[in-house]
Order: structure tokens, then C-alpha cells, then sequence
């Protein structure tokens, strides 16, 4: 799979070169469009922060923005695409905890390092994941206390989705199913919309998906929530209990992040400049409501570069615990 996706990278590489002639100077920039590089398919969260950060960042900086979705191996193509390209200013992407911590200890190798082949802009938010069933498939089951009772007397006869293995989904299911002690097996399915589905169609019995896609659905009486991976609730959806409550696992926790990442060697003063630029558009009360209110995101405490660089590192060590608990590895 990595050979595969770096082929992939080097292939798409010339997409993202600087253009011919003398390096811009750091002073002038912007000149001209910027990409933001996401690791999964439209419509999924990243997807939607990345549009909707660079509709305002375009008016900030006064060049457009682009976003383009490079999908492939859990986030890694995309990552591997930036880590290769010109630290001038006009290739970021936007990262995961799952791209950037879990993959460290997910992956046997990447080729690429989470840390040194990057630039940290900014902290973009916490993002939970949501516990769903499907009312049709599972009428009766009403609050999470249901679940576990179904599951401990069905021992192996249920089974969960995840957008892939090793994904913040798979390992909030691992932990959850180690705090409940019921033993589910897992499904893998290839992102969030093969896995929703297969929550829709009755396939599987419960999915842990990330807070963007899972609120509208929700709302819409698709799903039902019967928990959420942070350690309090979310305003987007205020009545639902977190798991640790719900489930009764104390200290249950499982939520990750967004983050801005740039080409390793960006210029100091480009860095400067888009992170300043990135904290002022996602701290504007508009932005803020739109994240808690539509995406069950939770604005970071502490958007700045010393944050992320810190919450970055603590969050390597925090989640390779976790993946080797559940055991989960990627060759």
C-alpha cells in the first residue's frame, strides 16, 4: 500500500512544484492561489473546514483558494504530496490527529516524518466522534446502556463501522468496546460514506463517525446518537451524553483534532503571517458558531503554533499507546 501511494504522490508532484525562475520574495506573498490539500473525499469533515476556512481566507489574504482532495492509504497520500512540496506559500494541508499521530504508529513505515517534514500553522479545533445505530435496525436500543446490555448477551453476533482500519472511528470502537468489556467485531469500510451506508442499510450495528456528517444526520432522524467521544458534551448536540456517561466507562475519552500544516522550511515570515491570518478568520464568532453549532467542533482553547507544536507531539506518544492496544497495524 505505501509503494502504491508514493508512485501516487510522485506522479501528482508536478501539480504542486514552484514555478520556474527566481523564489518569490517571503515579504510580497501572497501572489497568487494557494491549495489546501485534503486527505479525504469531499464532503467529509476536512473537506468541509477546508472550504469553508478558505472562503474566508481569501478575503484576509486576497487570493483565491483552492481545495483539493488527494484521498488514499488513511490521509497519507496527501500528507506524503505536501511533505514534497515547495515550502513557498502556497501548498498547506489540513491534518488529523489520525494523519499525523495515529499514522506514526498505525503505518510499519511512512516516508515521510510527521514531524520534521512539516510546518505547524495553526490548532483548528477538537473534533469528537459519535457514537450512531440505526432506529430501524435497532428499535429498542434507546441509550447506550442498551447497546452494552445487547452486545454482552450476543457475544461476537454484533459488529461496528469504521472509515478504516487503524481511523479515529475504528480505535474510539476499540476503546470502547475494552472500557464496556463486550466483545464486537470490527468492520473496515473505505471512508465515511461506504461506512454510513452500510450503518443505513442495516449492515452493521453501530459506527463511531466523526461529529461533521454525523450532526445533519442526526437532525435528520436517520441515526440515532447515543454518545460522543469528548469528555463533555458538544453544543451541536446538547441533549446527547458523552460516552464515559452514557456507557458508564469513567475517563472514556476519544476525540481528535484538525490542523493546518505547511512544507517543512516554510519562511518564518510566511508562517507568521498565514498562521495570524488563519487564527483571525476561525475566531470570529460567525466561524465559531458555524463550528460548534453545524460541526460539533470545538474551537482550540489555543489555535497558535506553540500549542499545536505541543498538543502535536504529546498526541504521538498519547495514540501509539492506543493503536498497540487494539492491536490495529497497517503494513
Amino acid at each position: 500500500m505505501l509503494r502504491k501511494f508514493t508512485l501516487a504522490v510522485l506522479a501528482l508532484s508536478t501539480a504542486f512544484a514552484a514555478p520556474a525562475g527566481a523564489a518569490e520574495d517571503p515579504a510580497k506573498w501572497p501572489t497568487r492561489a494557494i491549495t489546501i490539500v485534503g486527505g479525504f473525499p469531499g464532503g467529509a469533515g476536512t473537506d468541509l473546514y477546508a472550504r469553508k476556512m478558505g472562503e474566508a481566507l481569501s478575503k484576509e489574504l486576497g487570493v483565491p483558494f483552492v481545495a483539493d482532495n488527494r484521498t488514499g492509504a488513511g490521509g497519507n497520500v496527501a500528507s506524503d504530496l505536501v511533505a514534497r512540496a515547495e515550502p513557498d506559500g502556497y501548498t498547506f494541508l489540513l491534518g488529523t490527529a489520525g494523519t499525523h499521530a495515529i499514522n506514526a504508529a498505525l503505518y510499519k513505515s511512512l516516508p515521510f516524518d510527521v514531524q520534521k517534514d512539516f510546518t505547524h500553522i495553526a490548532l483548528l479545533g477538537d473534533v469528537p466522534n459519535v457514537l450512531l445505530v440505526n432506529p430501524k435496525k435497532h428499535p429498542d436500543i434507546k441509550t447506550c446502556g442498551d447497546l452494552v446490555k445487547l452486545a454482552r448477551a450476543n457475544p461476537g453476533k454484533l459488529n461496528y463501522a469504521s472509515t478504516g482500519n487503524g481511523a479515529s472511528g475504528h480505535l474510539a470502537g476499540a476503546q470502547f468496546t475494552n472500557g464496556a468489556k463486550i466483545d464486537v467485531p470490527h468492520v473496515p469500510y473505505r471512508g465515511q460514506g461506504p461506512a454510513m451506508t452500510a450503518l443505513l442499510s442495516g449492515e452493521v450495528d453501530f459506527f463511531f463517525n466523526q461529529s461533521a456528517p454525523s450532526v445533519p444526520a442526526v437532525k435528520a432522524g436517520q441515526v440515532v446518537a447515543l454518545g460522543v467521544t469528548t469528555s463533555k458534551r458538544i453544543k451541536a448536540l446538547p441533549d446527547v451524553p458523552t460516552v464515559a456517561e452514557a456507557c458508564n466507562i469513567p475517563g472514556y475519552e476519544s476525540s481528535t483534532w484538525y490542523g493546518l500544516f505547511a512544507p517543512a522550511k516554510l519562511p518564518p515570515e510566511i508562517q507568521k503571517r498565514m498562521s495570524e491570518a488563519v487564527i483571525k478568520v476561525i475566531s470570529t464568532p460567525d466561524f465559531k458558531a458555524w463550528l460548534e453549532d453545524l460541526q460539533g467542533i470545538a474551537p482550540p482553547a489555543d489555535p497558535s503554533i506553540a500549542a499545536f507544536q505541543r498538543i502535536h507531539k504529546a498526541d504521538i506518544a498519547r495514540w501509539a499507546k492506543v493503536v498497540e492496544q487494539s492491536g490495529a497495524k497497517v503494513d
